[in-house]
C-alpha cells in the first residue's frame, strides 16, 4: 500500500511529503520519495500569528484552515507528479498544530484537555480524489492522553534492535526522545517531549537579526554561553515535570523567547543566541538523565537524531560531546535509511495504515492514555 504522509511541524517552517510503502504486520515502511515545500512567508506569518497570539479573529482561523488545506493538497499532488508511476492509495496528514494543551485546564465549569491542527482534509479528498487520515491526536486526548508525542509508533515499528539500546531524538521546534530498550515490547517505551530544539533559537535570530534561524549554527558558534541566564531558563517547572508530558509554543514561544532575551541583559547578540542553543543542549542531556538513564537497567547504547535541527553543526557538535560523556553514540537517521526532515511525514504515513487497518498505533506509556486508540479521522470525497 502506497500512502503519502503530510507533516508541518511547530517551527512552521512548511509541509514536507513522504510517499512510502508500507506492508505487513507489523507494518515494514520503505520510502519512495521525499519532497518539501516551504510555506509562503504570508503564509508562516498568519501561521505564527495564530499561534502566538492571545486572541484571533475567528474569520482568519477559519480562512486559514481552508488555505493550509488548499496547500497540502497542492503539495501531495506535486509530489505525485513527479512520481507518476506510484499510484498512492491514501493520506495521512499531521496538519498544522494552533494550539497544543496536552494538560487538562478549568473552562466553563469543567477541566479540558485540547489540541487544534489546521488544514481541511475535505479540500485534501477532493483534489485528490484520496481518502485522508487527519485528526490523530483527539483520539489518544479523549482517553486521557496528552495526544503528544505519536511518532513513538513509528520510532518502534522502523528503528527499535533487538541488541541494542536506543534514544530517538527528534529536533524540530519541539525536541522530543523516544527511548527503546533491547527486545522491548511497546509497552515498555518511553517517550515525551524535552522542551525546546529549534524554536527559542529561530525566534531569537528573529528579534535580534531578523532571519528566520541561525543556518548551521554559525552565529552561535561565535558566541559564548551566559550562564545565568541558562540557568533561570532552566529552573522553568515544565523540565522538573515527570513524563508523559507534551510542550509547545503554549509553553516557549515568542512570548518565553522575548523573557529569555530580557533575561541576557545587554548581552552580545551572538551570545544570546549561542546561549538559546546551550538551553536546548541542556534541557535534552538534563531529561535524558533524569527520566531515562538514571536508575535503568536498559543498556542505552545510540541516539538516533532525526528533524532539522540536525542541519545546525553548532547544535550537533554540542549534543554530541554531552552524549558521549553519558556514553552515547550519536547518529542521524540517515545513517538507516530515513532522511532526517522526512520522518515525521513518514511516521503520519504510518499512523494513517494503522488507522486504515482498524488498528490502534497510540504509545499509552507516552502520552497517558489509558488505553491504546485507533488515531483520526478518516476523509472520503
Amino acid at each position: 500500500m502506497v500512502i503519502a504522509g503530510i507533516m508541518s511541524g511547530t517551527s512552521a517552517d512548511g509541509i514536507d511529503v513522504a510517499l512510502t510503502q508500507i506492508t505487513g504486520t507489523p507494518a515494514r515502511v520503505r520510502l519512495i520519495a521525499h519532497k518539501h515545500f516551504p510555506y509562503p512567508r504570508s503564509v508562516r506569518d498568519a501561521i505564527l500569528f495564530a499561534m502566538n497570539a492571545k486572541s484571533a479573529a475567528v474569520a482568519d482561523l477559519a480562512r486559514l484552515n481552508v488555505r493550509l488545506g488548499q496547500l497540502y493538497a497542492d503539495a501531495v499532488i506535486r509530489t505525485m507528479r513527479a512520481h507518476r508511476k506510484v499510484r498512492v492509495t491514501l493520506i495521512g496528514m499531521h496538519g498544522q498544530t494552533i494550539y497544543h494543551q496536552g494538560a487538562a485546564e478549568r473552562f466553563l465549569g469543567s477541566k479540558v484537555a485540547t489540541t487544534w491542527q489546521s488544514g481541511e482534509a475535505a479540500i485534501v479528498a477532493a483534489r485528490t480524489g484520496l481518502p485522508v487520515v487527519s485528526d490523530f491526536r483527539p483520539s489518544d486526548m479523549a482517553l486521557g492522553g496528552q495526544g503528544a508525542p505519536l511518532v513513538p509508533f513509528f520510532d518502534f515499528t522502523d528503528l527499535r534492535h533487538p541488541k541494542r539500546g536506543r534514544i530517538l531524538l527528534n529536533l524540530g521546534g519541539i525536541a522530543n526522545v523516544t527511548a527503546i530498550p533491547p527486545r522491548a515490547t511497546l509497552r515498555e517505551v518511553t517517550a515525551f517531549d524535552t522542551g525546546p530544539a529549534g524554536m527559542v533559537i529561530d525566534d531569537c535570530m528573529m528579534s535580534l537579526f531578523n532571519r528566520p534561524m541561525d543556518y548551521r549554527g554559525r552565529v552561535a558558534a561565535q558566541g559564548t554561553v551566559l550562564e545565568a541566564p541558562l540557568e533561570r531558563a532552566l529552573d522553568l517547572p515544565y523540565f522538573a515535570q515527570r513524563p508523559p508530558k507534551s510542550a509547545g509554543r503554549e509553553e516557549f514561544g515568542r512570548e518565553f523567547s522575548a523573557r529569555f532575551i530580557r533575561s541576557c541583559g545587554s548581552a552580545r547578540r551572538k551570545d544570546i543566541i549561542a546561549t538559546a542553543t546551550a538551553l536546548t543542549v541542556a534541557s535534552i542531556t538534563q531529561q535524558l538523565k533524569r527520566f531515562i538513564l538514571r536508575g535503568s537497567r536498559a543498556k542505552y547504547l545510540d541516539v538516533i537524531a532525526a528533524g532539522g535541527g540536525t542541519r545546525n553543526r553548532t547544535l550537533m557538535k554540542l549534543l554530541s560531546k554531552e552524549f558521549s560523556a553519558l556514553g552515547l553514540t550519536m547518529q542521524t537517521t540517515e545513517q538507516y535509511g530515513v532522511p532526517s526532515q522526512a520522518k515525521e511525514a513518514m511516521a503520519f504515513a504510518l499512523l494513517a495504515y494503522e488507522t486504515w487497518r482498524r488498528r490502534p498505533s497510540n504509545v499509552p506509556r507516552a502520552t497517558g492514555a489509558s488505553r491504546p486508540a485507533i488515531l483520526g479521522k478518516i476523509t472520503h470525497i
